[in-house]
């Protein structure tokens, strides 16, 4: 909506990458600070700090994509706003996936690198919040359990054998394609590397929030197309009005999906 789109832009505050500072933040006299994504200890505890160092209220609410419903509600209740529309928007969509994947029988489960970065050998592990979509979709992450960020080598994706890459970096993705290294998974020679959508934010890794509600019925189009027959494209302009309250035309779409399917 407008009022939104004219708001200054400070940057971020907290995480790997932040731009602003406690200055810039005070000089924008906020009722509110407004954090969602890990409510671990160390995102915790700076809340504490940049409460107590600026006197401004700090809400740090859970970004996880299962506590979505929740959060929203939370949020409403901060700024006083109805949220229950988007909490049970939220809803369906968790519960869609949940007994969509369960419909589809273990084996069938494809094994899933995440390739992160401009070589694609950062990946994130089972537990990490990086990889919360492609758990809650079933898939099975062949970098193992770890909670974590880790870096690999090609012949370590090689040796996982995924039989699907979702990749972040477009130019990654058709280098990819023209390497023998990468074209020796089975991912590559089936076609199935994939670039995620990232407009206006990442639909699959980050940044850890609701834009994922978008990301996973992109997932199911490429994990499981049998058990997904709607129309990305509805999909994501749908979800787009709903969350961004932008409804993006044919040409925007195609700049947000470009290398997605």
């Amino acid at each position: 909506m407008a009022q939104a789109a004219d708001l200054p832009e400070i940057g971020r505050l907290t995480g790997r990458g932040n731009t602003a500072n406690l200055e810039a933040v005070l000089a924008s006299k906020p009722d509110l600070i407004l954090d969602v994504g890990s409510t671990a200890e160390t995102y915790r505890s700076l809340a504490d700090r940049v409460q107590g160092q600026t006197g401004i209220p700090y809400a740090l609410l859970d970004g996880r994509l299962t506590a979505a419903p929740a959060t929203y509600r939370s949020l409403g209740r901060l700024i006083g706003r109805d949220a229950e529309p988007l909490t049970a928007l939220a809803e369906r969509t968790l519960t869609t996936m949940r007994e969509r994947v369960a419909a589809v029988p273990e084996g069938e489960r494809p094994r899933v690198y995440l390739a992160r970065g401009p070589r694609g050998l950062e990946t994130a592990r089972q537990g990490s919040i990086n990889v919360e979509a492609l758990g809650l979709m079933g898939a099975v992450n062949v970098a193992g359990p770890g909670a974590s960020l880790a870096q690999v080598s090609p012949e370590d994706v090689v040796a996982w054998a995924p039989e699907v890459i979702v990749a972040l970096d477009p130019a990654f993705a058709a280098a990819a394609r023209q390497d023998p290294l990468w074209q020796a998974t089975p991912a590559l020679r089936a076609g199935r590397l994939h670039v995620s959508p990232s407009l206006p934010f990442g639909w699959v890794d980050f940044p850890p929030s609701v834009n994922r509600l978008l990301g996973l019925w992109w997932l199911g189009k490429i994990l499981y197309p049998a058990h997904f027959p709607e129309d990305i494209r509805g999909i994501a302009r749908d979800l787009h009005g709903r969350l961004y309250h932008v409804v993006p035309d044919d040409a925007a779409l195609d700049r947000v999906l470009a290398g997605a399917l």
